[in-house]
């Protein structure tokens, strides 16, 4: 049977409570080349999403789940994104809010448990994840959970005037 719990985290849907969390994270400008914003989000818009969140992945073709603590504290979000079930892929992102619950082993049953899904329940032949080359901790994370890196994306990132690559990880289904 699979659970979206692990040993020290789990995985649950987005709830109307969270919309605290969503905007702080959302707004959080040191994370938007990660998540590829440009722009903040108002509460509204957030609010917005959030009743749109119980849409169905093949509706929408993204999945977006709460990392909680087991004190059921979120400290992250992680989604399977441009859900393609013609194919049987999708990508795979993941962003743990505060800097000191990364490096806690947090990220890494997060992927772990959201893969296990994405291969037994959505039949996923393939999971995707797009790494900034200068990220070495999720670089070394993907790598370390059998992610193989397969291409890199020249110049993919416009960070400050000056473009960084941009590396495509792939894990396929044994």
């Amino acid at each position: 049977m699979l659970k979206l719990k692990g040993e020290h985290i789990y995985l649950r849907a987005i709830e109307p409570d969270d919309l605290k969390f969503l905007y702080e994270l959302e707004n959080d400008t040191a994370i938007w080349e990660v998540s590829g914003t440009a722009t903040p989000y108002s509460k509204h818009v957030l609010q917005l999403y959030l009743d749109n969140a119980h849409r169905d992945i093949y509706d929408v073709k993204q999945l977006r789940l709460c990392i909680c603590n087991l004190e059921r504290k979120v400290v992250g979000l992680i989604d399977l994104f441009d859900f393609d079930p013609k194919n049987n892929r999708a990508g795979l992102g993941i962003v743990i809010k505060d800097s000191n619950s990364r490096n806690q082993g947090i990220g890494n049953e997060s992927i772990r448990i959201l893969v296990d899904y994405g291969f037994s329940i959505l039949n996923l032949h393939q999971i995707f994840a797009n790494v900034a080359e200068d990220n070495e901790a999720s670089i070394h994370l993907f790598e370390k959970l059998g992610f193989h890196k397969v291409g890199v994306k020249k110049d993919w990132i416009l960070v400050n005037g000056g473009y960084k690559n941009e590396i495509l990880f792939q894990k396929i289904k044994e």
